[in-house]
Formats: structure tokens, sequence, C-alpha cells
């Protein structure tokens, strides 16, 4: 019995970010699969969309729904909603431009969903310094909760979850929001200790400045933690967690 299984990519004038991107979802062992790929661009400007469509016939060859939106969007969280809502898969994961998947990623997805039957696992990540150096950060589950033992792009989330609670849009940390919104929900998570992705630090979570840093630091505690109930001491988490960025980026 095959799983179904919706990749979503979101991307904006990224056309050589997103070359690597494309092909490690491409070059993934679909055994067991029904694999979705769905590239959500923000209309680039750059020939991003000129890109993701001259895969179309690799996909087609290798049996994957491949589909390439190239239009006007709300931001990155915009653009992810509107991945979701035209998923078909029963699980979804993002891998945003810029980022790919280890080889085999998804077929630990598949053995993880069969036999743990969890509603969403989280798997480790590498991660890439600017100056090539990297370090591996690892999916825990902890009772005192924090980003640094969650991964998005390593996330896999059961497509009626996403469906039913959409990324609220209102900061830069939506996607941290929604994994800590699940956690009090009763759905069951599984962590892995594999690396299922990678990630290159220099994104929208990991610009410096200190105005950019103290926007993030509000909108993690406020629209992630304080959202879900979570105590006021986290905003010590937050100012912990962007002191950590701006000496390892």
């Amino acid at each position: 019995m095959t799983v179904r299984i919706s990749i979503i990519t979101v991307s904006c004038n990224s056309k050589k970010e997103i070359v690597p991107t494309i092909a490690s979802v491409l070059a993934q062992d679909c055994t067991g699969i029904r694999l979705e790929y769905r590239i959500i661009d923000g209309a680039s400007t750059d020939g991003t969309a000129d890109v993701a469509r001259s895969y179309c016939q690799k996909m087609k060859e290798k049996g994957i729904l491949y589909d390439v939106v190239s239009e006007p969007d709300g931001g990155i969280y915009d653009a992810m909603n509107k991945g979701i809502r035209l998923a078909g898969g029963e699980v979804i994961g993002f891998i945003n431009s810029g980022d790919w998947y280890e080889p085999g990623a998804l077929q630990t997805v598949l053995k993880t969903f069969r036999m743990q039957q969890c509603d969403l696992m989280v798997g480790s990540v590498r991660i890439y310094r600017r100056s090539g150096h990297s370090f591996i950060k690892k999916a825990r589950q902890r009772r005192f909760q924090t980003s640094r033992d969650w991964n998005h792009p390593a996330m896999f989330v059961k497509s009626g979850l996403y469906k039913k609670y959409l990324f609220a849009n209102l900061g830069i940390h939506d996607d941290y929001g929604f994994y800590l919104k699940m956690r009090t929900l009763p759905v069951k998570i599984v962590t892995v200790e594999q690396v299922l992705a990678d990630f290159t630090m220099g994104g929208a979570s990991n610009q410096k400045g200190i105005f950019i840093m103290c926007r993030r630091i509000y909108d993690r505690y406020q629209y992630c933690y304080r959202a879900n109930g979570y105590s006021r001491w986290y905003l010590i988490e937050c100012i912990i967690t962007e002191a950590a960025k701006w000496l390892l980026g």
C-alpha cells in the first residue's frame, strides 16, 4: 500500500538556490510512495519559475506529480498556506528553496509514519555556516521545549492538521508556532535522529541587525510561545536563541 506524500517548496527570486532543492526531491527513492511535488513561487522576476518548469519532463518520467505555480503572494507563510490548500497527499513536508533533502529521507518518512502511526514527525538537520563548516541539530522532545530541538525542513505532518491549522502569517516564526500548537493537542509526535535535510544559514531567520533581531525575538515570544500558552519566562529563551545565531552565523 502506497502513501501519498506532498512536498512543497516556496521560492522568490532564487534561480540558483532552487536547483539543488529540486534535484534532491527528484533523487528520492519513491518506492511505496506516491509523490507530489509543488513549487509555490512568489512571481519571481529572475527566471526561478522557468528553472523549476524545466524539470517537468524529468519529474514525469519518475512518476512524480509536479506543479509550478508562480504568482504574487502575501509572504512566505501565505505561500505555504497556498501549497497546503493545493496538496493532495496524506503527509506534507516543506523544503524551502536553498535547502535540500538527504538521500533516502522520504523512505525514512514512509517507514516512520507506517510503523509509528504518528501525526507529526521531526528529524535532524545538518546546518551549514557561512564559513562552510557544519553541525547537526537534533530533533528532541523535552519538557522545556525550545526551537533548538525542532527543525522545520525535517518536519512532516498529516495533511489534515496542516489544513485545519493553517499558518497565521503574523511573523517569521509561524512554522515553529504551528509546532508548538501541535504540542498542545492530542496528537502523536515522533522524533528521529537521522539527518533528513540540509540547511544553510543566512535566511530571514538568521539575518543580522539589532532591529531585525529584536523583531524576531518579539515574533517568537508573542506569536509562538505566548499565543500557545507558554510562560513569560520563554522571553529569555528567545533572547538566548538570537544571541546564539549572532555568534554562529
